[in-house]
């Protein structure tokens, strides 16, 4: 349909401008990505006569987009892809991990306080679960920008491994492959990394040994084990944290 003359031409970029338009926000972002999101049908650039793509201001946002929930929430293609399409239907896609307000903190009284008419507010939702991710090894090495060459040093030091009896990787072999990347930038190579992996492989057993007891004894439905990890999560962070201020 042509446009009327009271509707200005939407403004057309090409992919060199988009480039330039992304790269403060997504500083990895590069031509041969775009051309990849592109491949993969995740967005549709028109075609000028020469051939060369245009890019409007939606196909900009939608790259946007993109970018954001993998960056922000490790999504995989599969499930990015199921969130667009319910955005091109005019649906709302699902909720993001971490997009709800979080319950308020235990103690704080906020869950039970008085209303403005004076009956108790009802307590916030929790959380929705985080989405599980299951990627295939291209696109791990695609999310986590890493080169296979790496990716296969960090598989033989068993630093990223797949999922217990699959081939895909899951959430934390993303977060370690994504700060390996991050981390080499800055110096930091396999050498350095085995020493952590090392670390935290006797931090581990020396809690298992530990806790051993109290799981066995643990009530039915008390995940030990889970509350565990987290103490030692937060408690091993406080401590780098700590000795890198000195």
């Amino acid at each position: 349909m042509t446009s009327s003359p009271s509707q200005p031409r939407p403004q057309l970029r090409s992919i060199g401008q988009v480039l330039a338009t992304l790269k403060g926000d997504f500083p990895d972002i590069s031509i041969s990505k775009i051309r990849f999101l592109e491949s993969e049908g995740l967005v549709s650039p028109e075609r000028a006569p020469s051939g060369y793509r245009r890019y409007d201001t939606a196909d900009v946002e939608r790259l946007r987009y993109i970018l954001s929930v993998q960056r922000d929430h490790y999504l995989p293609l599969k499930v990015i892809r199921e969130h667009l399409e319910a955005m091109d239907k005019g649906q709302q896609p699902p909720p993001l991990p971490g997009s709800l307000s979080a319950t308020p903190a235990a103690g704080d009284g906020s869950a039970n306080r008085p209303a403005a008419g004076g009956q108790p507010s009802p307590a916030a939702p929790p959380p929705p679960p985080r989405q599980p991710v299951r990627l295939t090894r291209a696109e791990l090495l695609e999310a986590s920008g890493l080169t296979d060459a790496a990716l296969v040093e960090l598989e033989r030091t068993q630093i990223v491994v797949t999922k217990r009896g699959s081939t895909h990787y899951g959430r934390e072999a993303l977060t370690l492959a994504i700060a390996a990347r991050r981390l080499a930038e800055f110096g930091v190579d396999g050498r350095h990394l085995r020493a952590f992996k090392m670390s935290a492989d006797r931090e581990v057993g020396l809690v298992e040994q530990a806790i051993a007891p109290y799981v066995r004894r643990a009530a039915s439905g008390r995940d030990v084990a889970g509350e565990v990890t987290q103490l030692v999560i937060s408690f091993h962070a406080a401590l780098v944290r700590l000795a890198m201020e000195r």
